[in-house]
């Protein structure tokens, strides 16, 4: 009995002590977090370089996440393409989708890249130092590359003074390559579906050459590359202008100068030339809205949480009402729901939210779509039917059409929206208009009469599969 006795004091005795010492050790604890010990200067200095290095590495890496999910698009134009076209057409449209991203890396990389941020000096026309950007890029290697592991600040500094972009100082020159490299050729992908099943393979992939290398660029360069129209104030997030109506424009002179495929108009009257394969269209436009998140979402330029997020919100706002307005459209004056039109309404609503994605309430992104969706519908209808320009994606209506009312938008709900945002964005969709239908109508008409733009009327018939590449798509 006494035994147990002494045994139950002894345990409620330790039981008492441990409370009182964790008690204790967590007073001790919270005392010590509210009145943290002062740090030396250079225990503050390395969290600072530690917080500079961690930032630097975040904002990269978002970056080149978001250039590979504009990679996908590539893969998204090919497949959608391919599905809204004929199937003897189909490796034509899927070797020219190809190679227009070997084409687009190696000449953009070469030219396109510096001349698109050739360093305007104060807005100021005029290309300056693009010899040292070229020597500067090409023939850097990994000691250009790779930041010192111990970083101090001012090697974070001197790291960023030579490696990293002009553009913006928070991420590496190669960084900001990847990236705008994947954007360039998405313009010469837009003009690809416009003209399929018409044009001659070796002639595309010139022209195609001579637009991303120089045309793209130029324009580019007026905005991002803090040109004319950045010191104007236009604004344009991701490309509405930029890279849509780019793609648009040489999309709407191209197909212009081919003309209509055979049979697309008897007597005057458009006749309806049925897709091939609807599943791989709808496959394609997912890749593109997949894609996009990166398009829109990476051309914030950092990996900033609150900014990020609300772009991949207006972007999935805008899709979805833009497909939900041509399917609405489609039903009331087709009498049934078509879903090519919905297809393209989901990337006119894209396209329209692309200019102005940072700057777009949810409502906003609502309203661009439903009436980008609305006006691919009629748009395809008009350039089809009155204009009589054969497009038999409707590259011309998601693109052009929607990246202008994208690009309007801006002046119409943007953070400075007004009379005066409103008249810059006019100007710029005009400017680049007329710049990009001025080269394109050059190089085209060039190119038509020395080498010929489109294929004989046998090997249309045939199929560009046979005559172009000696095979089919399909075994069947």
């Amino acid at each position: 009995m006494t035994s147990c006795l002494w045994k139950s004091k002894t345990l409620f005795s330790t039981f008492v002590f441990t409370l009182i010492f964790v008690s204790l050790a967590l007073t001790l604890t919270d005392a010590a977090q509210a009145n943290p010990l002062p740090l030396s200067q250079e225990e503050v200095a390395a969290v600072a370089d530690q917080a500079a290095v961690n930032s630097f590495t975040i904002n990269n890496l978002w970056i080149m996440i978001a250039g590979m999910l504009v990679f996908i698009m590539h893969l998204g134009f090919a497949t959608l393409e391919s599905g809204l076209t004929r199937s003897k057409n189909t490796v034509n449209i899927l070797f020219k989708n190809t190679a227009i991203v070997c084409i687009g890396l190696i000449t953009y990389g070469v030219i396109g890249f510096h001349l698109m941020y050739p360093t305007f000096e104060d807005g100021a026309s005029g290309y300056v130092k693009i010899a040292d950007g070229w020597s500067g890029f090409l023939f850097n290697g990994a000691e250009q590359a790779v930041m010192p592991e111990e970083a101090t600040a001012e090697q974070i500094a001197s790291f960023n003074a030579t490696s990293t972009s002009q553009y913006n100082a928070g991420y590496t020159l190669f960084t900001d390559f990847f990236f705008q490299a994947m954007f360039a050729a998405t313009c010469c992908t837009i003009v690809s579906g416009a003209v399929a099943g018409r044009i001659k393979l070796g002639t595309f992939l010139l022209f195609c050459l001579f637009f991303v290398s120089i045309s793209y660029p130029i324009t580019g360069s007026w905005k991002w590359g803090e040109g004319w129209l950045d010191a104007r104030g236009f604004y344009d997030l991701a490309g509405s202008t930029l890279v849509h109506s780019v793609g648009g424009w040489g999309a709407l002179v191209m197909a212009f100068l081919l003309g209509p495929r055979a049979g697309k108009y008897v007597n005057g009257k458009a006749m309806a030339i049925q897709p091939s394969n609807m599943p791989l269209a709808t496959i394609g436009v997912f890749l593109l809205w997949f894609g996009w998140f990166g398009f829109n979402a990476g051309s914030v330029l950092t990996a900033d949480p609150g900014a990020c997020s609300l772009v991949l919100c207006t972007t999935s706002m805008a899709a979805a009402a833009g497909g939900l307005a041509a399917a609405a459209v489609s039903t009331v004056h087709g009498k049934k729901p078509d879903l090519s039109m919905t297809l393209n309404g989901i990337l006119a609503g894209l396209v329209g939210i692309t200019a102005g994605a940072d700057q777009m309430s949810m409502f906003d992104a609502i309203i661009i779509g439903l009436i980008a969706g609305f006006l691919v519908y009629v748009a395809v209808i008009f350039i089809d039917s009155v204009v009589k320009i054969d497009d038999p994606v409707g590259a011309i209506s998601v693109h052009l059409v929607c990246g202008i009312w994208g690009t309007l938008a801006v002046g119409i709900f943007g953070a400075k929206a007004g009379v005066g945002q409103f008249t810059n964005q006019v100007i710029g969709v005009v400017a680049v208009g007329i710049f990009t239908v001025a080269f394109c109508v050059i190089v085209g008409l060039i190119l038509k009469f020395t080498l010929g733009l489109r294929v004989s009327a046998d090997e249309e018939q045939k199929g560009l599969d046979l005559g172009e590449h000696g095979i089919h798509a399909y075994s069947l």
